[in-house]
Parts: structure tokens; C-alpha cells; sequence
């Protein structure tokens, strides 16, 4: 048996059974090895009061995530079921559930298996969904931006402060604190900020570094040493404002390559972050990068049917979540035919 399973005891009392249950309720959820499934699946079947209480312990889970799922940005909060703050009756003199038909148990048994086979979808500390933003304040006083499709998770301790980029693009806001140092982590790469302000976005592509204001360190994850090339005036080199790092994507599991380096001037960086606005700027853009950068952020998306067209570069400010004046400019003023579907318009010349 691994260390970290419930261990079986062979006279249990109610109160070891119940915590043996919460125990692998915990690994459960947080995903069980072969090896723990089987062991799981023994220790369901040493005793039916086994698969009860797990499957009461379950039940009281799934009621406080209810409970918890009241939105957070209604304006009169929401009155909570009555039923689910009923205390569970059980018959006088019983301190636990009575004990199942072997039917029953089989039954339990198949149901919390398929729930270690289908573990519950992860829950994030902030994300947008397509084409939203978010604001969001973290627990030092620092504040992640949220562009659309985007998700972070946190982790504060008294010794470091944790960010992890799920997906999606977040620029920080960090506050000063040299005892903490601000880690966010994208993918294999590790920004190391004090207090500062940067630009982290991941993509296919691979991961990219903005520095608005500040120094930051830019490592590989896995590994610690820098990805930044070597400076003479620097022991450890450094990523400042008015950089941009990009670390592009290898093989699955491969260490990061280092990266490239490239200064920013001003309108540079406004058109970059002009997402915190709701805005698009392109500056001689090729139509397939207008085109991509449209589609993040709407459902309905644009498809350029003419690599000619593709190549051909485009300027303009336009609304992310807006892509129909856009449209209507390439069909009034640059001989583009769209075709308009239910969840795509193709571009392509007219004939």
C-alpha cells in the first residue's frame, strides 16, 4: 500500500472508517494511480459500511459545491436550498448509515469507481471565458488583468508568491515585497518579478514576455538557469522595461530554448496591451494575423480562404469583440468578398 492511502484497520470504529473515507475521498479527487484504484477498490469491499459512508461523505461534498456555486456577482445574494442545510436524519442509536444490500454495495462500488475514472473538472482562481476580461486583485495588493480565454491559479505562502498561467494572456500589476518574490509560471517558462509590471502571453507559439515597467528574470521552470542571454553588466541577466522575451515552443517535455530578446518602443507597447481597452491595433498586420487575433476573441470566427490575400498587410484600431466593421471595410474598400455562416465568414477576393 502507498504511503499515502487510507490504512485498512481490521476492527475500524465509525469514527476511523469515516476518516479513512474523507482520506480517499481527498486522493479521489486529486486523481488515483492504478495501484491506488485497486487498493480503493479492496478497501470498499472489506466492509459495506465502507462504500456508505464514502458515498455519504461524497454527498455532503457535492452539497457544500452547490452551496458555493451561488454567482458571485449577483447583486442580492441568492437564498440557499433548504434542503441542502437540512442535517441528514438517521435512525435513533444509529451513528451510521445502515448497512447496505450486497446489491447496493456493488452498485456504490461501480459509481465511486467511475468517479476515479472521471475526475471533477478543475476549478481555476480566476478565468474569462471567449471574448470577457477580468480584473482581478490577489492577496498582496497586486492585480492579474484577464484577457479573454484566460485562466490563472495562486499560490501565496509567507515565502513566495505563485501565479500559474493556465492559459491565455495576464498582465500583472506586482507589488513590492523583496521577503516575497512574485513567480509566474506559463507553460516551461518562470517569470521572477519583485515589484514590477510585464505582460505574460501564451499561445501555441510559445511564450511571450512584455516588461512595462521594471526588471524581471526569465527561467526555465523546470530547471532554474536563465533563458535570457548573458549580460555583461548583469550576474543574472535581466529582462527590463520596454523588452519583449519570446521563448518559443518545443516538443511536449523538451527544456525551453532560450530566448529572443527585442526592444519596444512606446506605440509598440500600446498596440500590445491596447486588449485592456477592448481594443485591436494593427500596424501593417498581415490579414491572417488580423484575422487570428479577431478569433480570439469571437466565437463566430474569420477564415481566409486566399493565401494572397493572407499576406496582405493591414492598419487600423478596431473593437476585439467587434469584428463586422472589419468585414465591411475589406467589402467596401478592398475587393473582399465574406461569405457569413452561423459560426465562420470566409474572406476571399472577389472574382
Amino acid at each position: 500500500m502507498s504511503a499515502a492511502s487510507p490504512t485498512p484497520d481490521p476492527s475500524p470504529s465509525p469514527e476511523v472508517i469515516e476518516a479513512a473515507a474523507a482520506a480517499w475521498l481527498s486522493l479521489r479527487d486529486r486523481g488515483m494511480t492504478a495501484t491506488e484504484t485497486a487498493e480503493f477498490v479492496r478497501w470498499l469491499q472489506l466492509d459495506p459500511q465502507h462504500a456508505a459512508v464514502f458515498a455519504e461523505l461524497d454527498a455532503v461534498w457535492k452539497d457544500f459545491d452547490q452551496l458555493g456555486a451561488v454567482p458571485a456577482t449577483s447583486s442580492t445574494p441568492a437564498a440557499p436550498d433548504p434542503d441542502l442545510l437540512a442535517p441528514r436524519v438517521r435512525p435513533p442509536g444509529h451513528h451510521r448509515p445502515l448497512v447496505w444490500s450486497a446489491v447496493g454495495l456493488a452498485a456504490a462500488a461501480a459509481i465511486i469507481v467511475l468517479a476515479v475514472v472521471q475526475p471533477r473538472t478543475p476549478s481555476h482562481t480566476a478565468e474569462t471565458a471567449v471574448g470577457a476580461f477580468q480584473k482581478f486583485d490577489l492577496p498582496d495588493g497586486s492585480v492579474a488583468q484577464l484577457n479573454t480565454d484566460s485562466a490563472i491559479d495562486t499560490t501565496f505562502t509567507a515565502g513566495e508568491r505563485r501565479v500559474r498561467i493556465v492559459r491565455g494572456e495576464v498582465f500583472f500589476t506586482v507589488t513590492k515585497d523583496p521577503a516575497r518574490p512574485f513567480i509566474v509560471t506559463s507553460g516551461p517558462v518562470a517569470v521572477r518579478a519583485v515589484g514590477t509590471a510585464f505582460n505574460v502571453r501564451q499561445s501555441p507559439a510559445g511564450v511571450e514576455v512584455l516588461v512595462t515597467e521594471g526588471r524581471v528574470r526569465l527561467d526555465d521552470a523546470a530547471h532554474g538557469r536563465s533563458l535570457l542571454p548573458a549580460a555583461a553588466t548583469e550576474p543574472v541577466p535581466l529582462l527590463v522595461a520596454g523588452e519583449r522575451a519570446l521563448v518559443t515552443a518545443g516538443p511536449t517535455g523538451s527544456a525551453p530554448a532560450p530566448a529572443t530578446v527585442a526592444k519596444v518602443d512606446a506605440p509598440a507597447i500600446q498596440r500590445a496591451l491596447s486588449w485592456q481597452e477592448r481594443r485591436l491595433e494593427f500596424d501593417a498586420v498581415p490579414l491572417a494575423e488580423v484575422a487570428r487575433e479577431f478569433n480570439r476573441y469571437n466565437r463566430r470566427q474569420l477564415v481566409i480562404a486566399d493565401p494572397a490575400l493572407a499576406a496582405k498587410r493591414f492598419s487600423g484600431t478596431f473593437r476585439a469583440d467587434s469584428y463586422e466593421p472589419f468585414v465591411r471595410l475589406l467589402e467596401d474598400d478592398f475587393g473582399v468578398v465574406a461569405t457569413r455562416t452561423e459560426h465562420a465568414i470566409t474572406l476571399r477576393p472577389a472574382r
